[in-house]
């Protein structure tokens, strides 16, 4: 008991096991060097350090002291547990000169040595085991007797007196060594079946492991790819600012040029000034009448110079030309990511499929339910249950995305479903079918996906206002994302589709939904 409490008092509060390279905090706990690495690595980042075992705190990572009397302690207790390990049943029978026993007799308890267990089996036939020190598991505790017999009724051991008197008296019981067989024959079975299933665990583990490498490779390669494609739209809006920037720059240079002719055009004429100016004053100081009525050059001086036209900049030319820029750059990007808007790139709600109650608007983008029923002809096609409408346009292959806004007045279902579904009676409401596949809110503001009216709650840390459908028709996958920032992904249905999907939605009163984006098709 005593050797036990001290191995308690040895031992780590992380990982229970002896001190291995023990190591103080300052607060006085110990504990292996490596369990209190690890344990203050996970707590980096939060701002503070704490004690695993008083939750003393450290604003920094807390000094790892080497523990060296205690590191010593630890070392002569492992050495104490393995000689008490060591040690050897020793012969009963060889009292002056200690030899080691290989039997143990459990009808005599005594251990043997070779020699002795020679002489003992030429005058019994006793039960033999391996060497053993204590006899009381091999005895019955009541009647102090060999346990010879097993009950499989209470599994428990036995002696001659348990079977005869007690309360395992007309038990069913069979001999040890019976008894043994049929637990080694069910270990084995057991043992099979275990083996089978660590075995399929591994390979399972191993197909994990190998999708997990495989993921990774899968987004170091796409962080390339996005790496490339935003140094090269770098590039490109580089370019395009360049494109901007040089128009500006020819515009004033074109406007300089022009105000430099006329500045000089005006110079020129204001030196002309000066000098008839000057001559002027000069005959203005003559007597000589004669002179001064006969100079004819100092008449005209008093001309204007002919009003020119002042160039410029032109700001819608550098609009024009920096909405081209854009442009071009927003085709480039499109071109270089995974999606191209498809020439029919607008999905259209059918008209002729909505319920009396869903108002269709003339664009044909936009559903809701007002309350209001519309005077509609009865065709075949059109819901009459539920208050559900179907696009026009249908995806039977490819890989395609659009997106759709959702109004937070009413309930409403956003969904896919196949040209075939009933439009009549309960299997045709979408979700509640095999033809249907539905992300909705529900009566008590939560939101779910149904598919053959099995209903997964979904909770989203935010209300859903803007949903992206992803449909991979071939690849059996429909997802779901909440178009929030971050985008964060609601859920995917996986299956095989055997026919053409219309975009689908149902709406309560107060409800609205609106077909927000053109259709993209995504590059294989």
């Amino acid at each position: 008991m005593a050797l036990a409490a001290l191995g308690d008092e040895l031992s780590c509060s992380i990982c229970l096991n002896l001190y291995t390279e023990p190591v103080s905090l300052r607060c006085g706990h110990n504990f292996c060097r490596d369990c209190i690495v690890t344990a203050l690595d996970t707590q980096e980042g939060s701002g503070v350090y704490s004690c695993p075992e008083c939750r003393e705190k450290y604003v920094e990572h807390p000094t790892l002291e080497k523990n060296r009397k205690l590191c010593n302690i630890v070392d002569n207790f492992r050495s104490t547990q393995l000689k008490g390990e060591k040690n050897e049943i020793l012969c009963t029978y060889c009292v002056d000169s200690p030899v080691v026993a290989i039997k143990t007799c459990l009808q005599c308890e005594t251990s043997m040595c070779d020699k002795h267990l020679i002489a003992h089996n030429k005058t019994v036939d006793h039960v033999l085991i391996e060497p053993i020190s204590s006899f009381s598991s091999k005895k019955c505790s009541i009647h102090k007797k060999l346990l010879e017999y097993y009950c499989s009724e209470d599994a428990v051991c036995l002696c001659t007196s348990c079977c005869l008197v007690g309360k395992h008296k007309g038990h069913e019981v069979e001999l040890l060594e019976e008894a043994l067989k049929k637990k080694k024959k069910t270990l084995r079975n057991v043992l099979e079946r275990m083996t089978t299933n660590r075995e399929t665990t591994e390979k399972k583990i191993l197909n994990l492991q190998e999708h997990k490498r495989k993921a990774q490779e899968k987004a170091d390669s796409e962080k390339r790819r996005v790496a490339v494609l935003f140094e090269d739209i770098r590039r490109q809006l580089e370019v395009q600012e360049q494109k901007v920037l040089s128009e500006i720059s020819r515009q004033v240079e074109e406007v300089s040029l022009s105000l430099n002719d006329l500045i000089k055009q005006l110079v020129m004429h204001k030196d002309e000034l000066s000098r008839k100016i000057d001559q002027i004053e000069k005959l203005s100081n003559v007597t000589d009448p004669i002179t001064v009525l006969q100079d004819q050059e100092s008449g005209t001086g008093d001309q204007n110079l002919k009003a020119s036209s002042v160039c410029d900049l032109d700001d819608f030319m550098i609009s024009l030309v920096l909405h081209k820029s854009i442009t071009d750059l927003i085709t480039n990007m499109q071109l270089q990511t995974d999606f191209n808007v498809q020439d029919n790139s607008k999905l259209l709600l059918d008209e002729n499929t909505a319920h009396t109650f869903v108002v269709v608007a003339k664009d044909l983008r936009m559903a809701s339910d007002t309350g209001t029923q519309q005077v509609r002809l009865p065709f075949p096609q059109r819901f009459t249950l539920y208050n559900q409408v179907m696009s026009m346009e249908s995806f039977s292959h490819g890989r395609h995305y659009w997106e759709v806004e959702v109004g937070d007045g009413g309930d409403w279902d956003v969904a896919v479903c196949y040209p075939s579904i009933e439009r009549n009676g309960n299997e045709s409401g979408i979700g509640y079918n095999r033809k249907s596949w539905s992300f909705c809110t529900t009566k008590s503001s939560k939101y779910a996906c149904v598919h053959a009216s099995l209903i997964q709650l979904l909770y989203p840390v935010s209300p859903v206002q803007r949903l992206g459908l992803y449909l991979d028709y071939e690849g059996g996958r429909l997802s779901f994302y909440q178009l929030s920032d971050p985008i964060r992904h609601l859920h995917t249905f996986t299956t095989t589709f055997t026919e053409p999907l219309h975009a689908a939605f149902c709406l309560d009163r107060g409800a609205w939904v609106k077909l927000a984006s053109p259709v993209f098709s995504i590059k294989p």
